[in-house]
């Protein structure tokens, strides 16, 4: 939903629907934070109706003003009176640190904010709206589960149905769903949203984005990312000293990130013991001058020892014979790809050994599994407390059909549409991977005509300095 007026002058407002643009005469209720004494003590708290965050904090003087979000945070009327109010939570994909956190935060600010006593967790995924998979939450059963990792509802990929888990949402009485999922999991809730938009239910319909490769479009991280880079850097210190204490020894490191590669972008800036990072959105070749295999002898020539870092979705098309895609929609997302650090690890070894007379001690370490199971570290509890609460902020306002996210350091309420366009990647002609190029001292392994290809595809940056 877009601010035409506003565009009109240069100010485009992305805005989020709202319960009362289908439903009339909505009543309202005085937010009960007024009478918090936790919160009625801070200055103003509520946020204005007016407020927004702009996408781009840079822009040229003399152009438009360009697009903005409407600010998360609480509202000095609601549109639920917390007695009628019955949420549910559910966790779709993949595991992710902070899945538990979040869940807390919801399940306590609902309590402790808005006295919100019916809450219900859906196990299992999508699935379990329909197989009647549920557990009651209140804060003394989730009073401890941020130290864990993995999510205590369960988690699945597909099991999709919109039409029974709307059926179900109606059944149940539920008027406030929070869902927590990457990608795939955002574009179904959009699908849930339009359909309870189609019935004119009363239900808020709120998206938490969950993805630990950060590839969620638009907002600046998702949860689980700091910490994963945090546990990647582990990996990469154990490859270090595998490679460092051998003769030609290697250190070969996998790490998530099947279309993005921004775990090991930010992973390997912050080790500062990685000599060759190879992510999806950067293509390298093999074999020839200023190839990878050229690459690895001139370094272990120079220092004795070398770390490569490798995204799991990096040189795909040598294994399949195809361009890795790119498109999440085109494949399913629990779709295993082959082990490209496997692959890896032995085309070094075919090489040493047959083409050279350098002997290597090769070490290869998949970390995936470990990093995606433990709990969240500080930083991101502190994230994912700061996005629960808004996205009950934005329920109780009565906002609805969006997924809350920071741009640029602020929580927003952003329209599904725009986190359903595509995935986000590292953008290889933006500042930060020439930073890693200078961090790594590698090649780009780009030809002078697959730079000028990529600079064609890209119009504008989409990682933050």
């Amino acid at each position: 939903m877009q601010d035409s007026t506003a565009a009109a002058s240069g100010f485009l407002l992305e805005d989020v629907p709202h319960l009362s643009d289908y439903i009339s005469h909505l009543p309202t209720y005085p937010d009960p934070l007024q009478d918090n004494p936790s919160y009625s003590v801070v200055a103003q708290y509520y946020v204005n109706v007016d407020d927004t965050v702009a996408q781009q904090i840079i822009v040229h003087k003399n152009s438009p003003r360009g697009t903005h979000f409407r600010r998360a945070g609480p509202a000095q009327k609601v549109y639920f009176d917390s007695e009628e109010v019955h949420a549910c939570i559910v966790t779709c994909g993949g595991l992710c640190p902070g899945l538990n956190t979040v869940i807390r935060e919801i399940v306590c600010g609902l309590y402790h904010m808005y006295g919100v006593h019916r809450v219900l967790g859906i196990q299992g995924g999508y699935p379990g709206f329909y197989s009647r998979n549920t557990v009651p939450l209140t804060p003394k059963v989730v009073n401890d589960i941020h130290k864990r990792g993995g999510t205590i509802l369960g988690t699945s990929y597909g099991g999709h149905d919109t039409s029974k888990i709307v059926d179900s949402i109606e059944d149940r009485g539920i008027n406030q769903v929070y869902i927590l999922g990457g990608y795939g999991t955002q574009y179904e809730a959009a699908m849930i949203f339009e359909e309870v938009r189609r019935r004119g239910l009363k239900v808020a319909v709120v998206g938490i984005p969950k993805t630990i490769d950060n590839d969620i479009p638009v907002i600046d991280k998702s949860i689980g990312f700091d910490t994963a880079v945090e546990e990647a850097q582990r990996a990469i210190s154990s490859a270090h000293v595998e490679a460092e204490s051998a003769e030609n020894g290697i250190g070969v490191v996998k790490l998530m990130g099947r279309y993005s590669g921004f775990i090991a972008m930010y992973a390997t800036l912050a080790s500062r013991d990685v000599d060759c990072c190879l992510i999806p959105e950067s293509p390298f070749y093999m074999e020839g001058p200023g190839g990878l295999l050229e690459f690895i002898e001139r370094r272990l020539k120079e220092q004795g020892h070398m770390v490569i870092v490798i995204a799991e979705g990096a040189g795909q098309e040598f294994l399949s014979g195809h361009p890795p895609i790119v498109n999440k929609q085109e494949a399913s997302a629990d779709q295993l790809l082959p082990d490209v650090g496997l692959w890896l690890s032995q085309k070094i070894k075919d090489h040493f050994a047959k083409c050279q007379k350098m002997p290597i001690n090769l070490k290869y370490i998949d970390p995936t599994y470990m990093i995606r199971a433990i709990p969240s570290n500080a930083s991101d509890n502190v994230f994912c407390t700061l996005l629960a609460q808004s996205a009950v902020h934005g329920a109780m306002a009565g906002y609805t059909g969006f997924t809350v996210g920071p741009v640029n350091g602020r929580n927003c309420y952003i329209p599904f549409h725009l986190i359903n366009e595509g995935e986000k990647r590292v953008v290889i002609t933006d500042r930060m991977w020439a930073r890693l190029l200078s961090s790594t001292h590698q090649p780009s392994f780009l030809n002078p005509k697959d730079s000028t290809a990529v600079r064609e595809e890209i119009t504008e940056p989409e990682i933050a300095d």
